[in-house]
């Protein structure tokens, strides 16, 4: 029994591990970090667009010169469609981050998530003319369902190797330490810009990052040794928006 306990304990224990850490690649590969990139660094914003602050942090981008990756949810980029199409004006990159953002998304089945990831492709490409190649699952969390949606979709998985933990409401300082007692070479670093203090929190992660000797890079760039740009979405009609 005793055996048999562990073995349970041991394998739920793995489970979540697959399904709650992108990194793992259990049910789907997600390219979290490139070593091979050195001293450059990928900025990415999950959760956005939010017509309060994702203007602020552009404007600190434009300000430094620093190009970053918004993935962005569907239902708020067709709410500020605008918004989007100043993002890919100024060079950034856009992500797929599904449409609703639902705590329910991992539960659904593959057919429904395909569903929301084409809803957000649709919405992206009506705002600003282009089609997401990366996907970022809602929460990070994956299963064999969201790894058949992704297969399904042709989609490219991000993750990233810093979670900056901004959503938390703690202090910049605390999570900008955060992020620079993990900075290493290729680092993706993942960060919200729908928070009240995702601004202030940039403006010193950029001199942060820059004093430390390392450059942002887009993500496109970052992978672009081992994701070749070019290609496009499979089965997506440029023409309709759709799949």
């Amino acid at each position: 029994m005793l055996v048999a306990g562990i073995g349970l304990l041991l394998f739920c224990f793995v489970a979540f591990y697959a399904s709650y850490s992108i990194s793992s690649g259990v049910y789907v590969k997600a390219v979290c970090r490139i070593p091979a990139a050195g001293k450059s660094v990928a900025l990415t914003f999950d959760d956005g667009v939010n017509p309060e602050t994702t203007p602020w942090v552009l404007d600190i981008l434009r300000k430094h010169g620093v190009k970053a990756a918004f993935f962005v949810i569907g239902e708020k980029v067709d709410a500020c469609p605008g918004l989007v199409e100043r993002i890919a004006r100024e060079g950034h990159s856009i992500g797929n981050h599904s449409y609703f953002h639902r705590n329910t998304f991992p539960l659904r089945r593959t057919s429904k998530m395909v569903d929301e990831i084409k809803a957000c492709d649709a919405a992206v490409y009506g705002a600003a003319g282009t089609v997401p190649r990366f996907f970022r699952p809602p929460f990070g969390v994956t299963n064999p369902m969201v790894g058949k949606a992704v297969r399904r979709t042709g989609k490219i998985v991000a993750g990233w190797s810093i979670r900056s933990l901004d959503t938390m409401g703690k202090p910049v300082e605390k999570t900008l330490a955060r992020i620079e007692h993990r900075l290493r070479d290729g680092a993706i670093i993942l960060l919200h810009d729908d928070r009240a203090n995702a601004a202030c929190l940039l403006e010193k992660l950029v001199e942060c990052v820059h004093e430390r000797g390392y450059k942002f890079v887009l993500l496109d760039e970052l992978l672009g040794g081992e994701y070749p740009l070019g290609g496009g979405i499979a089965g997506f009609d440029a023409k309709t928006g759709r799949k």
